[in-house]
């Protein structure tokens, strides 16, 4: 079994160093992930500058680009071959709600379902990698049973997990759930730089919205580990008939103005 890892946290980041320690007990394992932080990059390609692929002294492939640059590359052309499951994590925060739109985490496992390779993003939901070691473990039993399922190397698919930050003993069952959502964010940040120009941060991410029974949030919030599946398709199909009439209604205005 081959796996390819990736992060948008870097590679130096602990929780893409744990995952490898913990996914290589059980797969050929190889890490292609970004410099430096890459944190809500979510899809992003670089396009107009060259990217250039090192390596680390513990093994480690870096990109000096995006999340989705760094699976790009690697499924195509990098590696040689086609792995048979992504994985992107461990994330240093939560990607749950709104967060996966923006994420860089989901961003890059997103990529690997592009190209067809059944793909996961794991997260903690806490920061600063507290229980780091039983989140690396939770995610190794994971794909270990995804594998004796026989579900990897099979038709794509999309996976986002967010792991509890809680001794491996305490961490709950996975719960298949969908996204909840956020408030809108804080507002935008403004500072005065020494040369008197305003410069703006983005503030952070708004307050869960929707955290009600069934959701990533409510999943977590009671020690679970949340399982979402994800699609890329964006169409608003409830809505397809409603927009091709009124399609039709600007059609027929807009033609009778030429005609008056």
């Amino acid at each position: 079994m081959k796996i390819l890892i990736s992060n948008d946290d870097g590679y130096q980041a602990p929780g893409i160093v744990a995952l490898h320690a913990a996914l290589k007990t059980i797969a050929d394992v190889e890490v292609v992930a970004p410099e430096h932080n890459n944190s809500a990059k979510s899809n992003a390609l670089t396009l107009h500058s060259p990217l250039s692929v090192r390596e680390a002294a513990n093994g480690f492939r870096y990109v000096n680009g995006t999340p989705a640059d760094c699976v790009h590359i690697a499924l195509t052309g990098l590696l040689g071959y086609k792995p048979d499951l992504v994985v992107s994590g461990i994330n240093n925060g939560a990607n749950m709600g709104d967060d996966t739109v923006y994420s860089g985490t989901v961003g890059a496992a997103m990529e690997g379902y592009l190209f067809g390779v059944p793909s996961i993003a794991f997260s903690q939901v806490e920061r600063d990698w507290l229980e780091l070691d039983a989140a690396a473990a939770k995610a190794r039993d994971m794909v270990a049973q995804l594998m004796q399922q026989k579900l990897l190397g099979t038709a794509p698919w999309l996976l986002n997990v967010n792991i509890p930050n809680l001794p491996l003993s305490r961490l709950g069952a996975l719960k298949v759930c969908r996204l909840g959502r956020r408030h809108s964010a804080e507002p935008v940040i403004t500072q005065v730089s020494p040369r008197g120009e305003t410069m703006y941060w983005i503030g952070s991410a708004g307050a869960a919205k929707d955290e009600s029974e069934g959701t990533d949030f409510y999943a977590t919030a009671q020690g679970h580990v949340a399982v979402t599946p994800l699609k890329v398709d964006l169409t608003d199909h409830d809505h397809l008939v409603y927009w091709a009439q009124t399609a039709a209604r600007l059609e027929t205005a807009a033609a009778r103005k030429e005609d008056a």
